[in-house]
């Protein structure tokens, strides 16, 4: 019999060479690698229905606001709308697939636009002001992250306590005030383009496209999705779960810092309102793109598709005059859809 400690930081756990014991954890992980298999089909069926809903909207858009709708000005608006909503939903994707929620990314964005508006630091110039929106919203995500793993508190609870805390320490850092940038090239990063794109579009297309290999790709995505759908096989498989719980909310962190240099550039602002319901649109935008509010199933290309989805109905709707109540109960409608047919398929699997 050998005795391992588990790098949970949980009570050592006895690992023998029982043949049932070997056989029920070669059993969890081969059902896991089927789910992840049939996961992954299920996604790309389901990243097909959200293309033609995009075009199906598209249309919608092109009939009722035609003279607006399709031009080259109104798709680059859609794409620099999408830009920090976007970035803040990577984050969000990697924080549910491994079964979390974090509804503080909007109040921490808020917190790092602030921050890095100051006048103590725009006074280090642009890179002082992208390091410290960076460092914020790292350091409050692993705040998150830390008393999630180790603290043992439910992600609800404790990353709704930051979004209070953190909107009322950036109110307080700005005492309720609009702090303007002053540092000519910060604003550079909204204004400026390359390629006849503006570099927000750059940005957002280059989180996705990390976020997309660092999930598929590496090991720390294969992590993810282990988490996410069995805990107890991941433990067995010797990942270290408080650890890579916190990274995730870090990780998550981190895309509200980027988020928060994205419209604090957009707006030449920094304000304790940014990021106002930001979780929610963050989150409803996973759930569109197919990502199992439990864990351990869903996409960055869907998570995209998703916050493409919302935001071209948002234009829409603004581009016809009509009101953000109406696009608020739209919205909804189409998260319980989405819950609806998750919960149909989950039935058709089981």
């Amino acid at each position: 019999m050998n005795t391992t400690t588990d790098t949970t930081g949980t009570e050592p756990t006895m690992l023998t060479d029982d043949p049932a014991h070997v056989t029920d954890a070669e059993a969890i992980q081969a059902e896991d690698s089927a789910r992840a298999k049939l996961g992954g089909a299920l996604g790309r069926m389901g990243n097909l229905g959200l293309v033609g809903a995009i075009v199906l909207v598209a249309l919608v858009g092109a009939v009722t606001a035609p003279d607006n709708f399709l031009t080259g000005d109104n798709l680059l608006t859609i794409l620099r709308q999408a830009a920090v909503i976007g970035v803040v939903t990577v984050g969000m994707t990697f924080v549910i697939i491994g079964g979390g929620i974090d509804l503080s990314v909007g109040a921490l964005v808020a917190l790092a636009s602030v921050w890095a508006t100051t006048g103590a630091t725009q006074e280090f110039g642009v890179l002082g002001m992208v390091g410290v929106a960076l460092l914020v919203g790292t350091l409050a995500g692993l705040v998150n992250g830390v008393l999630i793993a180790y603290g043992r508190v439910v992600s609800f609870i404790a990353t709704l306590a930051m979004l209070v805390s953190a909107r009322g320490l950036a109110a307080n850092i700005s005492n309720k005030r609009v702090q303007l940038v002053e540092v000519q090239g910060f604003t550079e990063i909204s204004q400026g383009d390359f390629l006849g794109l503006p570099n927000l579009v750059w940005v957002v297309a280059i989180v996705f496209v990390v976020g997309w290999v660092l999930l598929n790709r590496t090991t720390f995505g294969r992590h993810t999705f282990a988490i996410g759908g069995n805990v107890e096989a991941a433990r067995l498989a010797g990942i270290n779960i408080r650890r890579h719980t916190m990274m995730l909310y870090g990780l998550s962190g981190l895309c509200t810092g980027i988020g928060a240099i994205l419209i604090a550039a957009r707006t030449t602002t920094g304000s304790s309102t940014h990021g106002e319901l930001y979780e929610l649109d963050a989150i409803a935008a996973v759930i569109i793109g197919g990502t199992l509010l439990t864990g351990g199933k869903g996409t960055i290309v869907g998570s995209a598709l998703g916050v493409f989805i919302f935001t071209l109905l948002q234009n829409v709707f603004a581009l016809n005059n009509l009101s953000t109540d109406l696009q608020n109960i739209a919205k909804g409608l189409i998260i319980v859809a989405a819950v609806l047919l998750q919960m149909r398929s989950a039935r058709d699997r089981a």
